[in-house]
């Protein structure tokens, strides 16, 4: 908490905020925060909420999201300047280019993206039913983007023709396999969970291949005692906080800079501030919208 928690506090509840963080934050900004989740549960927590204020500790597509669920709420992001390396693979007008030398296919994007490609998609998608909004897409190539792991884990497992972007996380992208085969060594037993934005032979080295969601789903129905995790190493804190019983080891040495350089300090600022917060331009919110309820819908 910041040094003064009281007037934390206080503040907080005058101005009805809403303190939402990712599961990829500092344990810290996790342990201060109302609601921890992925970035689509916390923008359904938002637009549930309708919190006149939220704060956002995450990185900015997170937080456009939220907006566009939330368009009555004031969302500011805790660090202005955290971008997510995977939602900069692809922009409006290389979406718009794409679907043009691709006629009748469908555009896909997955939610860690920016408002103009969400705008320009068929739908939207989590890690967790990716599979499911591709089977539901209108007959013929599906084009999913930015990310191309999870994009070659859904054509696997969708049967679908799945054209991918060549985008990918860095911190997911550049996961070190060598990592994860030490930790199975050091723990035998362990049931290994790796995240689909990582490299297709982390896959072949898991027990399931499961987003942040479905990670916490199979550990909650889980009778195993220890975990190996590949994805970014703050979801240790989180798997920890709901299962205490348990043990988990992270793999990969999976690290974002962009989500683990908040503070709880940056938190009190973006509380007491008088910035307006995230915008988004009407010509994109609407089409955006339409691409994250129909996610919803499916």
């Amino acid at each position: 908490m910041p040094q003064d928690a009281y007037g934390f506090e206080v503040l907080k509840k005058r101005l009805g905020a809403l303190i939402l963080a990712h599961s990829y934050q500092p344990r810290e900004i996790q342990d201060m925060a109302d609601e921890v989740g992925d970035s689509l549960e916390l923008s359904r927590f938002a637009m549930t909420a309708r919190a006149p204020l939220v704060i956002f500790c995450g990185v900015r597509f997170m937080a456009e999201t939220a907006k566009i669920l939330s368009p009555e709420s004031i969302v500011r992001l805790v660090s202005p300047g955290a971008d997510c390396s995977l939602a900069a693979c692809m922009s409006g007008l290389d979406a718009r280019e794409w679907k043009t030398g691709h006629p009748g296919a469908t555009l896909v994007t997955y939610v860690n993206s920016s408002v103009e490609v969400k705008a320009e998609s068929w739908a939207c998608c989590t890690s967790a039913n990716a599979v499911s909004v591709v089977r539901a897409a209108p007959a013929g190539e599906v084009l999913f983007g930015p990310d191309r792991n999870l994009a070659t884990f859904v054509a696997q497992e969708s049967g679908r023709d799945v054209i991918p972007w060549p985008g990918g996380c860095h911190a997911h992208a550049g996961a070190d396999i060598r990592d994860l085969r030490r930790a199975k060594e050091h723990w035998p037993d362990a049931c290994v969970l790796v995240h689909p934005e990582t490299p297709p032979v982390f896959w072949r080295e898991a027990d399931r291949v499961l987003g942040t969601g479905g990670m916490i789903r199979f550990v909650s129905g889980s009778r195993t005692r220890r975990f190996i995790i590949g994805t970014e190493e703050g979801m240790l804190h989180r798997l920890s906080t709901l299962f205490p019983d348990r043990e988990f080891l992270a793999a990969g040495g999976i690290s974002c800079a962009d989500m683990r350089n908040a503070t709880t300090d940056m938190v009190f600022r973006a509380l007491d501030s008088r910035d307006a917060g995230i915008t988004v331009p009407d010509e994109y919110a609407e089409p955006a919208r339409r691409a994250l309820e129909r996610m919803t819908a499916l």
